[in-house]
């Protein structure tokens, strides 16, 4: 079968964004590490969709890569700003 190392190659780099995800030294390491676990997943449901034959699946792959991106831009204004709600602007010099 000629997707069986796709698909074990992306258990791979799955398993090393989990182990960057745990262990990353920093929030932002932490942060990319998921966003490059939710590419992953997006992957694999659509070799999914190759093995199985449903289209349905690409449709599930996209809209849960949608929910990644906006996923990741909301966590990362989280810990940078402190609210979801205010504006986020820095002022000249915050490094916050």
């Amino acid at each position: 079968m000629i997707y069986a190392p796709v698909i074990v190659a992306l258990l791979a780099t799955l398993a090393l964004g989990l182990a960057r995800a745990f262990l990353g030294p920093t929030l932002f390491d932490r942060a990319l590490a998921v966003n490059a676990i939710g590419t992953v997943a997006m992957l694999l449901l659509a070799v999914l969709e190759f093995l199985t034959g449903r289209p349905e699946y690409t449709d599930l792959a996209l809209v849960y890569g949608l929910l990644n991106i906006v996923g990741t831009i909301a966590v990362l204004k989280f810990f940078r700003v402190g609210d979801l709600g205010k504006e986020g602007t820095l002022e000249e010099g915050d490094t916050r």
